[in-house]
């Protein structure tokens, strides 16, 4: 079958910066506790912006990097759980921005868990030769839905979005395994409000079910793969809590300097996350072409999911 990997990366997050020390003047809470608790020490909120706004930034720059054109997407995957509307649905609208052909296009809500879910729906239908080229973007504006006098929440959440092209990459590179799962009994442990529409969450719950889930999974792709913790180049969690992270981190049996870090500057973007992460890495240099990669995320639902994959294609140079 086609090896399926990522082209063209893409993100944005909005430029207004949200620091502890701002939630100190809101709220009872102090820097301290909040970087020793969740290692976030600040997030960026768009205030004039839609969902649909982000996603078009690093849809557009992820097209750009992948050198394929927008007559060339079949198919559009938006991960979000905040769309600008019921609907119609934020895919549509990006679908229409960026001048795209009538394509199939559709949101796909896996909360935090989301990005994983439609990297995985567009490998099924790349592999079947159905499509060639598949958009799949993880935007969320989680500041619209967070209570900001509720202390346990407020102080986690940010916006942004990411982007990837994916499509046939060569031998060796791309998508190796991948496992997605939910649990609707923990459903109540993670949830919006119906009456404001808001965040809500029993932490504790939240967080022993993380930590199991995200070591658990990390391991069972990898082992997928046929490939050892050794193989492991960088494991790129969802980054929702340090002490999840390093916990998953821990289970893998990796040193800290192969760990995705970046909650300490976006906090927790839901299913922006991982591809935010991923061009922080790529960036700075720490991912290269033919690294090989862990993604691993939880989400609301309760869901989870996770792959293993060779980051680049067929050229020398990584995109994004």
């Amino acid at each position: 079958m086609k090896n399926v990997g990522v082209l063209g990366l893409g993100t944005y997050v909005p430029e207004k910066v949200f620091t502890n020390h701002d939630f100190e003047k809101i709220l009872d809470t102090s820097d301290e506790w909040i970087t020793e608790m969740t290692g976030i020490k600040e997030r960026r909120f768009a205030e004039d912006m839609e969902t649909s706004d982000m996603a078009y930034e690093a849809a557009k720059e992820a097209l750009e990097n992948s050198g394929v054109g927008p007559e060339d997407i079949d198919l559009v995957i938006v991960a979000t759980s905040t769309g600008d509307h019921q609907f119609p649905t934020v895919a549509t609208l990006l679908q229409k921005r960026l001048g795209l052909r009538p394509v199939p296009s559709m949101d796909q809500l896996a909360a935090c868990t989301g990005f994983i879910y439609g990297m995985v729906t567009a490998q099924q239908f790349i592999q079947t030769g159905t499509y060639d080229h598949v958009l799949v973007v993880g935007a969320d504006k989680l500041s619209k839905i967070t209570d900001f006098e509720d202390r346990s929440t407020a102080v986690l959440f940010g916006d942004g979005a990411g982007a990837v092209v994916m499509g046939e990459v060569a031998e060796g590179h791309g998508m190796h395994s991948f496992e997605l799962g939910s649990n609707g009994h923990g459903g109540p442990y993670l949830y919006d409000d119906e009456a404001d529409g808001n965040i809500r969450m029993n932490g504790r719950e939240v967080y022993k079910f993380a930590v199991r889930q995200m070591g658990e999974s990390s391991v069972h792709v990898t082992e997928k793969a046929g490939l050892s913790k050794e193989d492991i180049d960088m494991l790129v969690p969802h980054q929702a809590n340090i002490r999840i992270m390093n916990a998953a981190r821990e289970r893998m049996g990796l040193p800290e300097d192969r760990m995705s870090v970046t909650v300490d500057r976006y906090g927790n973007t839901s299913a922006a996350s991982i591809p935010l992460s991923i061009h922080h890495e790529v960036k700075n240099g720490r991912i290269k072409s033919g690294d090989t990669l862990v993604l691993v995320g939880f989400g609301g639902g309760l869901t989870w999911g996770a792959i293993c994959l060779t980051w680049g294609d067929n050229k020398e140079e990584t995109h994004g």
